[in-house]
């Protein structure tokens, strides 16, 4: 047992643990960052056990929004990179960053505990160390949700989440049947449609699929930078009916008419679901009902016989080395201010727990600057702030009433979001971030 009171522990080098460490070093507070595996990266790497990560996995946010300040992505990035063009930007701005020396590689937190004066026992790789503060920044999508369908321990052919399945490969001469209608369900759809004998997509409500370019412009840039149609045509103001008019009636391919106004729910960006749809390469079909043999049952009645089922069901957010005891959950989420601090403990921070229509890691270090900002507030400001924690309930979504279903627990708008965090920044005379790097 050690015990450096004055340090932080971060866990975590994936996108929002780094820029917890870049926060927290130009804050001042000295802190470890422990990661499991052997390099940065997090989900970006495949390599990485339990990486949901798949062969034609790509961004759904544009280059031009999605990079770190200060650190725009390559010029010759595509307008959606790969997943291996993130992970070697990740890669490249830990070391433009110089934060490799900070990271301890390898290592897992097997758990933390909290003591009774707020500070934490962290068990690392063996070694036990005290903290001041705990920064957990572990990720969405390493702990797969996995429904429970009746038959399955009957049915002949394979079943298998999303997070492990990597190329098409696994599809050659078989009848594939994909579950859910989200980004990696569509994208593994896609997959399917031009390497199965049969691909059939099953969605159990109305999705919206929203293009990645509006008149040629990626999607992300046209809606947030004043994107203008060609002249003479004149777009509906309601993103729902410009949507419709860009994308058609999906009723006409099997899917079911959306459920939710395009903005009430995070967004599907993927053209090629619908291109495959067209063109007969893909089935759509509704919720499973039930495994039978060798076929799969749907909720209308009808079966088809199916080799392989992919459940793309999403992910629990969990935080496994931290007593659950310890958060207020809803949803499956846990609820935090700002989805950054722990309203009980207030040496507990969480980095990256939240969804939002937006790029993610200008989001992320900004969530990371009011950790460092907390961690370096004295007397009347610690106070202060720390009232707000426990009693400040802003509304962050703007108004907008989201699907109620168990993704949007935490979900907030994006702008109304931004606003929050200035008001915050402004009160307790922290920079903007675009101030500090020009940008």
């Amino acid at each position: 047992m050690t015990e450096p009171v004055d340090r932080v522990c971060i866990v975590g080098a994936g996108p929002s643990g780094l820029v917890a460490a870049r926060r927290l070093r130009a804050a001042g507070v000295p802190f470890d960052l422990f990661e499991k595996h052997s390099d940065v990266g997090g989900i970006w790497d495949p390599q990485n056990e339990g990486s949901p990560v798949y062969r034609s996995a790509h961004f759904i946010s544009s280059k031009y929004s999605s990079g770190f300040y200060g650190h725009p992505m390559p010029a010759d990035y595509p307008d959606y990179p790969s997943w291996r063009q993130i992970l070697g930007y990740l890669r490249q701005f830990a070391k433009d960053e110089d934060l490799y020396r900070d990271i301890t590689f390898d290592t897992v937190v097997e758990r933390a505990d909290l003591l009774e004066d707020g500070t934490w026992n962290v068990t690392a790789g063996g070694t036990t160390r005290r903290y001041r503060a705990l920064v957990v920044a572990p990720g969405v999508t390493w702990h797969p949700n996995v429904p429970e369908i009746p038959g399955r321990d009957s049915f002949t052919g394979t079943v298998l989440h999303s997070v492990d399945y990597y190329d098409t490969s696994l599809f050659a001469g078989k009848r594939v049947l994909v579950v859910g209608g989200g980004n990696s369900g569509v994208d593994i759809a896609g997959d399917a449609a031009v390497s199965a004998e049969k691909a059939f997509l099953s969605v159990r409500r109305g999705y919206r699929y929203i293009p990645k370019h509006i008149f040629g412009v990626p999607l992300d840039v046209f809606l947030n930078y004043g994107g203008k149609p060609p002249a003479g045509i004149t777009l509906p103001e309601d993103p729902s009916e410009l949507i419709d008019a860009l994308v058609g009636d999906l009723t006409r391919y099997g899917l079911p008419k959306p459920d939710h106004d395009v903005l009430t729910t995070h967004p599907i960006v993927n053209d090629q679901v619908i291109h495959f749809l067209q063109h007969g390469d893909l089935t759509a079909k509704p919720d499973v009902a039930r495994f039978d043999g060798s076929d799969v049952v749907f909720s209308d009645g009808s079966r088809e016989q199916v080799d392989v089922v992919v459940l793309a069901t999403g992910y629990e957010y969990l935080v496994p080395f931290v007593d659950e005891e310890l958060f207020e959950w809803q949803g499956g989420h846990p609820q935090l201010y700002l989805n950054i601090f722990n309203r009980k403990v207030d040496s507990l921070y969480v980095v990256g727990f939240i969804e939002f229509a937006d790029a993610a890691y200008h989001r992320f270090e900004e969530m990371a600057q009011l950790i460092a900002m907390d961690l370096t507030l004295q007397g009347a400001d610690k106070e202060r702030f720390a009232e707000m924690k426990r009693s400040h309930e802003p509304d962050l979504r703007g108004g907008v009433s989201y699907l109620e279903i168990p993704r949007n627990a935490n979900y907030v708008e994006t702008h109304t979001y931004q606003a929050a965090v200035a008001e915050i920044r402004a009160k307790f005379g922290v920079a903007d971030l675009h101030e500090e790097f020009g940008s």
